[in-house]
């Protein structure tokens, strides 16, 4: 079975369809206005603010990009990016539009289960929804408690729709009663949470008395609720109820707002993190359409990864509460580790975002936050600073907190910088902070080359169907080099890596010579062959580990007869994999080094004999240039220069590579070796 049949259930023949039917030009046009430019269209770009078109439409390769943010790829991109929707999502979307039927796999009867069991869940949720808005707009008390409260925080009647707020009577069990009466099973409401069993076996309602907020998935399903309580009577009532976890609720992977804002924080390129459910709306209605709410808890890493899917950068707003401050910021350093730019904003005394954006309109709103954010590291010093006073101890312990935090960022430049700032704001040497900073580095790659207690499986995306069973364990990808990891995008060796990931992308089963096996026979050899031969020769493996992914996934397939590389990767269910093979099986026609006077065309694969050995020869020796100059810097380091033992070790190192790159030079004749 293809492994996006695996994935996405709709069978290969189907993305196909879906591939060739969808005409780039046709889909982009139904959210851009395209102009026609020589071959091309152009448009403003819809995933950033532009006034100049840079967005350029091919109809003859099927793509489209910005020229000024990058954004771009095939129709299926588009519409991943643009809607914020999966692979899967994007190609039922354009199977719509193009009126193609989709075809799925037959599941198994666990799979039938669980999907039947989702599906009715969802069901249960979008009729509970449905009656609470009508017990809101329609019931005297919906009109005189729930709607009354809503309009005195200032909420209009357009935002109450569009988050779809409801009201729950005082009725114990108004909901079981009128989801029973239309043949709802009990089963399903008490799974979902709407409803419990009591000991006598009676359903009762769980949000009776409360205006309702409905969450919503990434793709716009109702998974759970939150209830508030109106009444101050009962001082036992919590003040929120929300749904308990379930199939299909996950809280630690949901975010409120995230269906609302998702569009609105890919084209501003930034989200604004806050508490509740009524920050969230208050700000949308103010203009504010770019955040979204943890519901009160810290964040967790399935909501980091949530928000990272449409930007890097966060901005956590907060109210003057500092108790709640300095209990949220230990969340904060995931986001760090994440690799994502944090900022703090902090509202004027006694406001919170819900009181700030009812006063402000959206530009008000966003200046006053351009004015006052500040950067994360800078906003923790200056807080626990305050903390510490002069106490010596507590000063340790502030000066070991702020390490912490900068110890898991993973960019070297980054790290650097923060150390020099936080250095004079603590009034302590770099040389300090920058030796405790690489310990706490050398502690995280120590756990993190142990082996793992417990096995955990990959978190589904957020409102799609997971397995039924976990899949079969993937191979572990362990593979380390001797070179320095980052910064590895700047090297020699990683254009030549590129470029060979392009000619298996392009070209990988398409035979480029043939070889004589033991036998004697003559055998065909593909370019995904040629180049893992090559490379299980010296014992390498290509820097980045989606390029091996890539590499891997082709190995897998060569041998089946209708394998095309280009068009697997292409319409690869990982975005970031169909991403790079579209980027790199665009422009296949150049003009060749030997071309004739008449400027003769011809493609690459005309000349993957040629090509493909020379990448793999030019690569390995970018490989060992890379080796050479890592071993002079080491020759340079004192410990090692003054260790005779040391020094004569690397110094035979350099001699074999040396050897090494005089052998490769004669491989490579008298042809200069590409910089």
């Amino acid at each position: 079975m293809h492994p996006q049949g695996d994935k996405t259930m709709i069978d290969q023949a189907t993305i196909d369809r879906i591939l060739d039917a969808a005409q780039i030009v046709e889909v982009v046009s139904d959210f851009v206005t395209l102009r026609k430019r020589g071959v091309n269209y152009v448009g403003l770009c819809p995933f950033h603010n532009e006034k100049t078109p840079s967005f350029s439409v091919s109809p003859s390769k099927g793509l489209c990009k910005c020229f000024s943010c990058g954004k771009g790829g095939n129709a299926v991109h588009f519409i991943m990016e643009h809607e914020q929707m999966s692979y899967p999502e994007a190609l039922s979307y354009l199977a719509k539009k193009y009126n193609i039927e989709i075809k799925e796999r037959e599941l198994t009867n666990e799979e039938k289960e669980v999907q039947s069991n989702r599906e009715s869940m969802f069901i249960v949720n979008n009729f509970a929804r449905d009656y609470f808005q009508n017990i809101l707009k329609n019931h005297v008390d919906g009109r005189s408690i729930g709607l009354a409260y809503f309009r005195q925080r200032g909420f209009r009647d357009d935002i109450i729709d569009k988050f779809q707020l409801g009201f729950s009577t005082e009725g114990r069990d108004a909901l079981a009663q009128e989801a029973m009466r239309k043949g709802f099973k009990k089963e399903f409401l008490v799974k979902t949470g709407l409803c419990y069993e009591t000991d006598d076996h009676k359903l009762r309602d769980r949000f009776w008395g409360r205006v309702m907020f409905p969450v919503h998935t990434l793709s716009g399903k109702v998974v759970a609720f939150g209830g508030r309580v109106l009444s101050t009577e009962n001082k036992k009532l919590a003040k929120y109820v929300n749904s308990p976890e379930s199939e299909i609720y996950h809280k630690s992977n949901e975010l409120y707002g995230i269906y609302f804002a998702k569009q609105a924080i890919v084209k501003q390129d930034r989200c604004f993190l806050v508490e509740g459910y009524t920050d969230v709306i208050s700000m949308h209605q103010s203009g504010v359409e770019n955040v979204v709410a943890s519901s009160g808890t810290s964040l967790t890493p399935g909501q980091i990864r949530l928000i990272h899917r449409f930007t890097n950068n966060i901005t956590v707003l907060y109210d003057g509460d500092m108790a709640g401050i300095k209990a949220s910021i230990r969340g904060i350093d995931m986001l760090l580790e994440e690799g994502m730019n944090i900022k703090v904003c902090l509202l004027p005394d006694g406001d919170d975002p819900d009181s700030f954006a009812r006063k402000h309109n959206a530009t008000e709103f966003q200046n006053f936050i351009q004015e006052h954010e500040t950067d994360f590291i800078r906003f923790k010093a200056q807080l626990l600073m305050e903390d510490a006073g002069k106490d010596p101890m507590k000063r340790a312990e502030l000066i070991n907190d702020i390490v912490r935090s900068i110890a898991v960022i993973p960019e070297a430049i980054v790290r650097d910088v923060y150390i020099k700032e936080c250095g004079q704001l603590l009034r302590i040497e770099d040389k300090l902070l920058v030796s405790e900073v690489a310990k706490r580095r050398e502690l995280q790659a120590e756990k993190g080359n142990k082996p793992a207690v417990t096995n955990h499986a990959p978190v589904p995306e957020t409102g799609e169907i997971p397995p039924p069973f976990p899949p079969e364990e993937a191979e572990i990808d362990t593979y380390q080099s001797f070179i320095p990891q980052e910064g590895k995008e700047g090297q020699e060796f990683y254009k030549y890596e590129r470029l060979i990931i392009q000619m298996i992308i392009r070209y990988g089963e398409r035979v480029m010579c043939n070889m004589t096996d033991e036998e004697g026979n003559e055998v065909p050899v593909t370019v995904v062959e040629y180049v893992i031969n090559d490379l299980k020769e010296d014992e390498l493996a290509f820097h980045n580990p989606l390029h091996r992914r890539i590499l891997s996934e082709a190995a897998e397939h060569i041998r089946e007869q209708e394998f095309a590389a280009e068009r697997f990767f292409v319409a690869h269910p990982d975005p970031a994999i169909s991403t790079i093979a579209t980027e790199l099986a665009s422009d296949r026609y150049q003009l060749s080094k030997y071309h004739s006077k008449t400027q003769k065309l011809v493609t690459d694969e005309e000349r993957l004999y040629e090509m493909v050995p020379m990448l793999m020869i030019n690569f390995k020796n970018a490989i060992v240039a890379e080796e050479l100059k890592h071993i002079m810097y080491a020759l340079q380091d004192p410990a090692i220069a003054n260790d005779n033992a040391q020094c004569d070790a690397v110094m035979q190192r350099y001699k074999e590579m040396k050897e090494i790159q005089n052998l490769m030079a004669k491989r490579l004749g008298d042809r200069v070796v590409l910089r």
